[in-house]
C-alpha cells in the first residue's frame, strides 16, 4: 500500500488514511465488489479515488447529487487530477464533447447521473470509454426498501453486464442490513464481495431530544448556549422562512435555503454559511449533501424528520473537526401522530396516482401512445394551480410515477447558460463598430471561451458579469441583446425543475403500474417512521447506542453525553450498579495502568464523582494503588 500512500500524499497532502480506509482501498485494487459504509464526514471520496488513480483507465462515478458532482470535478482538477461529468440539462454538443474526452483524453474520472447510462450517446462512446472501475454514490438510493429509492439507479445492472470483470465500488453513509443486502443484490455483486461498515459512534457529537412548551424559545436558547456555526433543519420552505425571521429578530446572523431558490441564490447563502459571514443556515434537506464545513457546533432538527437514516446524516453535519458538538431534535406530542397520516399521502392509492398521471400528461399536452424520452422543464405549483390540486398530493403522486418507473422527476435541475457566435468574424468586427456599448461583451466572450465561434460554451454569466466589472443584471441584458440581433445563439441559464417521460402515455383504461411494490413502500416507510418516533420517545437509553442497533453496529458503548446518559449519571448508583461498574474497572487496570483522565473518558456512563467514590472504594480495600506520577494500577498481590 505504499503507492496509495504516495498517491495519497501527492494529491491530498496527508500522511496517512484514515481508519478502514486503507483496508477499502486494498479491496477496491485486488478487483473485488465492495460495499463501503462510512458515516457522514468519513472519507467515502479517498476510498474510489485514490484506486482509480492507481490504475489505467478511467473511473465512472455514479451520483444523483448535481451540487455534489460539481464540487468533485472541481475539487479534483484543483488538485492536478483531471475529471468530467455529466449531468442533466447540459447541451447535446456539450455531452457529446465531455464523452469524446473521456474515450480519448487523458482524464481519470467521469461522474455522470444514473439516467444517463442507458442514453444510446453513452451507450456508443462506452466500449471506447473502457471503464477501469465503476463506483456507485449514495447506492442506498438502488434500494426500494432504503429512505431514498431512486428507480434510474437500477440501470446500473445493466451497465454491470456490458462490462464483465470492472469491479464495483458502493458507497453510502447509512443502510440498514436488509438495505445493505439489496444493494449488493441488485448490483450484481461477485462472490468475493467484501463489506466494510465503520462504527457508527460519534464520540464528540452530543445527541439529545427536547419536547418544550415553545419551540422557539427553546432554539434561542440552544444557540445562546452554543456559540459557532450551526444548521436548523425544517420540514417547509415556509418554515425556514419563518425561523429565519425569528433569529433575525434576535440579532442572530441567519440566511435560510431550500430548492425554490434559483441556483445562484443557493450557492451564495451556502457560501456564506461556509465562510462564517452568516452564523446559522435554516434549511429543508435540500441543503449539506457534499458540504465540507468542519466547524459546525449544533445542528437542530426543528422538526421531526420520518427517518433514523435522515437524521443521523444530518445530524452529522456538526462537529466533523472532533470537537464537542450537538445534535439537537426539537419534537411536539402531535408530530409522529402527523407523520403517521401522513403516510396515506405520501403513499397514494392507486386512483390518485392515475387521476395525477393523467392530468400530468394532459398538462405537458403529450397524446396517448407517443412521449418516451420527452424532456420538460416543469413548474409544480403551476401545474396544482391549473388542475386544482393540492400541491403535497401532485408532489407525492409524481414521486410515486417516478418510483414505479414511468418518469424521472428532477428538483433540483440546473441547466448553466451557452452561447454560440452566429455570425463570421468580419461581421462580428463591424457589428462592433457599429454598436461600441457591446464590444466589451463581445471581447469578454472571446477571452474566456475557446471555440465559441465553432460549438456552444457553457458559459457563466456571473463569473463574465466579475471579469468585465459590471453588473450581473446588465450583462444579462447584454446577452439578450446579442441574441436579439442575432449575432449568438444564446440560452440562457436555467433552475426549473426536470420532469423526463420514461414510457409513451398510456391510455385512461390500459394504466399499468405495480402497485404491490408502491405499497410494500409504504409499508417500510411506517417501519422506519416507528423506529424514528421509538428514538423520539426514549428517555433512558443511550442515544449512540440506539443509532448504532439501528444500523447494525453492536459494539458502541454508552456515549456518556447525551442527554440520557446525563439523566442517568445524575442518578445514585445502586448496590449492584457500583460493584459491577467496580468490577469493569478492576479489568480494565489489569490490562493496562492509566492515569485517572483516561478513566474519565473509558467511564463516560458515570459522573466524575461518582468514578471518584469507586476508586476511593477500591483503594480502601486495597485493590488498586497509585503512584506518585498519578498512574492508578491493580495491586500486585491481587494479580496473584
Amino acid at each position: 500500500m505504499n503507492e496509495a500512500v504516495h498517491i495519497l500524499q501527492k494529491y491530498w497532502e496527508h500522511s496517512h488514511f484514515r481508519p478502514m480506509q486503507e483496508d477499502i482501498i486494498r479491496a477496491v485494487t485486488e478487483k473485488k465488489d465492495v460495499l463501503a459504509l462510512l458515516p457522514t464526514g468519513g472519507g467515502k471520496s479517498i476510498c474510489f479515488q485514490v484506486p482509480a488513480m492507481l490504475t489505467e483507465g478511467i473511473c465512472l462515478v455514479i451520483s444523483p447529487l448535481i451540487a455534489l458532482m460539481k464540487d468533485q470535478v472541481e475539487n479534483l482538477s484543483k488538485r492536478g487530477i483531471p475529471a468530467l461529468a455529466i449531468y442533466s440539462g447540459m447541451h447535446f454538443s456539450d455531452v457529446k464533447k465531455t464523452l469524446q474526452n473521456a474515450a480519448f483524453g487523458n482524464y481519470k474520472f467521469l461522474y455522470l447521473s444514473p439516467e444517463r447510462l442507458e442514453t444510446d450517446l453513452f451507450l456508443e462512446f462506452l466500449p471506447a470509454i473502457k471503464p477501469s472501475m465503476i463506483a456507485v454514490d449514495e447506492a442506498h438510493c438502488i434500494s426500494q426498501w432504503g429512505y431514498d429509492f431512486r428507480p434510474s439507479y437500477l440501470r446500473i445492472a445493466s451497465l454491470r453486464e456490458q462490462l464483465p470483470g470492472v469491479p464495483v465500488i458502493a458507497l453510502t453513509a447509512s443502510a440498514t442490513l436488509a438495505v445493505q443486502d439489496d444493494i449488493c443484490e441488485k448490483l450484481l455483486f461477485n462472490k468475493n464481495q467484501v463489506r466494510f461498515q465503520q462504527s457508527f459512534e460519534r464520540a464528540n457529537l452530543s445527541y439529545s431530544v427536547f419536547e418544550p412548551e415553545s419551540k422557539q424559545t427553546k432554539l434561542l436558547e440552544i444557540l445562546k448556549n452554543v456559540p459557532g456555526s450551526s444548521v436548523v433543519y425544517c420540514k417547509s420552505r415556509k418554515q425556514t422562512q419563518h425561523v429565519c425571521d425569528l433569529l433575525k429578530l434576535n440579532s442572530i446572523k441567519a440566511s435560510y435555503y431550500h430548492a425554490g431558490l434559483d441556483n445562484e441564490q443557493r450557492t451564495h447563502r451556502q457560501q456564506q454559511w461556509i465562510n462564517n459571514q452568516v452564523r446559522v443556515v435554516v434549511a429543508t434537506n435540500a441543503f449539506g449533501m457534499g458540504i465540507d464545513k468542519a466547524d459546525v457546533r449544533s445542528v437542530i432538527h426543528y422538526d421531526m424528520p420520518d427517518c433514523l437514516e435522515n437524521y443521523y446524516q444530518e445530524a452529522g453535519r456538526a462537529g466533523r473537526d472532533g470537537k464537542r458538538a450537538y445534535a439537537v431534535l426539537l419534537k411536539n406530542v402531535s408530530e409522529s401522530v402527523n407523520l403517521e397520516q401522513m403516510a396515506n399521502m405520501r403513499f397514494p392509492d392507486e386512483q390518485q396516482i392515475k387521476k395525477v398521471y393523467a392530468a400530468l400528461l394532459n398538462y405537458l399536452q403529450v397524446p396517448a401512445g407517443i412521449g418516451e424520452g420527452q424532456s420538460f422543464s416543469f413548474d409544480i405549483a403551476q401545474f396544482a394551480e391549473t388542475f386544482k390540486l393540492n400541491i403535497l398530493d401532485a408532489n407525492y403522486g409524481i414521486q410515486a410515477l417516478a418510483q414505479g418507473g414511468l418518469l424521472a422527476y428532477s428538483e433540483y435541475f440546473f441547466r448553466p447558460a451557452t452561447l454560440v457566435f452566429a455570425c463570421s468574424k468580419n461581421d462580428l468586427a463591424e457589428f462592433e463598430q457599429m454598436h461600441p456599448d457591446l464590444e466589451p461583451l463581445v471581447k469578454g466572450l472571446l477571452r474566456n471561451y475557446e471555440g465559441i465561434f465553432d460549438y456552444p460554451a457553457t458559459i457563466y454569466e456571473s463569473l463574465l458579469a466579475k471579469f468585465m466589472g459590471k453588473p450581473l443584471v446588465e450583462v444579462k441584458s447584454q446577452l439578450a441583446l446579442l441574441q436579439q440581433y442575432q449575432v449568438v445563439h444564446y440560452l440562457p441559464q436555467a433552475d426549473q425543475p426536470q420532469l423526463i417521460l420514461l414510457k409513451n402515455r398510456m391510455y385512461s383504461d390500459d394504466f399499468v403500474m405495480d402497485i404491490k411494490e408502491h405499497l410494500a413502500r409504504k409499508e417500510n416507510y411506517l417501519k422506519r417512521l416507528t423506529a424514528m418516533t421509538a428514538y423520539a420517545g426514549n428517555t433512558s437509553d443511550c442515544r449512540s447506542v440506539l443509532i448504532g442497533d439501528y444500523f447494525n453496529d453492536q459494539q458502541i458503548k454508552p456515549c456518556g453525553i447525551c442527554d440520557n446518559c446525563i439523566k442517568k449519571r445524575d442518578l445514585p448508583l445502586s448496590a449492584t450498579q457500583f460493584k459491577e461498574m467496580a468490577q469493569q474497572i478492576l479489568i480494565n487496570l489489569e490490562k493496562v495502568p492509566v492515569k485517572l483522565e483516561k478513566l474519565e473518558k473509558e467511564f463516560k456512563q458515570v459522573s466524575k464523582q461518582q468514578l471518584k467514590s469507586i476508586l476511593e472504594y477500591l483503594l480502601a480495600e486495597q485493590l488498586i494503588q497509585h503512584d506518585p506520577e498519578g498512574i492508578i494500577q491493580v495491586k500486585k498481590q491481587v494479580k496473584g
